[in-house]
């Protein structure tokens, strides 16, 4: 897939290497156009993109996706500055932003390549990322929600998606965003910071 050298909204590369410290975070919360916009926003972001993965084939196409038949998520790889804004903090904001107990849906967008996901890159990731989800789950429990279905995993290939879909909703303003949470806040703990 073609890559673009850079973001349409903050001019940063879109493809590593990127410069140390930045790291890396990679999420699926149904639909990448909103999930994208809503992570390019935050202060301490460096870059983002739209892109598939933890599918079962190479190189996917968007059709493909949509067919169901690779098991690949839409997701959002997240380049951020851990000094600015912690993984916590967007881990927070990874739950916030959508409803987790949808299955393979969000919203009126249904199908596996809407479920929730959350890809990790270390064991401190995957700690948070697993201690969060308990500490939303009781949340979501006090507002009368059901079980969180968001697969936490270690991050598998991630592939870009075609040129169009990068930073889509700045190039098309009006554009389709089906992204909404529950309105339940997640708990200040630990992991986030």
């Amino acid at each position: 897939m073609s890559v673009p050298a850079s973001h349409y909204v903050n001019g940063n590369p879109l493809q590593g290497p990127f410069p140390v410290p930045l790291q890396q975070a990679l999420f699926g919360m149904g639909c990448f156009w909103g999930v994208e916009r809503k992570f390019w926003q935050v202060e301490g972001v460096f870059t983002t993109a739209a892109g598939y993965a933890a599918g079962v084939t190479s190189n996917p196409t968007y059709p493909e996706v949509c067919s169901g038949q690779t098991g690949h998520n839409e997701v959002v790889l997240v380049v951020f500055d851990p000094v600015i804004v912690s993984y916590g903090q967007l881990l927070r904001l990874f739950w916030e932003g959508h409803n987790p107990t949808q299955g393979m849906r969000q919203g009126n967008d249904m199908g596996s390549q809407y479920r929730s996901g959350i890809y990790t890159f270390d064991e401190v990731q995957q700690g948070q990322a697993e201690s969060s989800l308990r500490a939303f789950q009781q949340a979501l429990d006090r507002a009368n929600y059901g079980t969180i279905t968001t697969e936490i995993l270690p991050a598998p290939k991630f592939y870009y998606a075609e040129d169009y879909h990068q930073q889509y909703l700045a190039k098309n303003p009006d554009g389709y965003c089906g992204l909404g949470g529950t309105g339940v806040s997640c708990p200040e703990m630990a992991w986030t910071n």
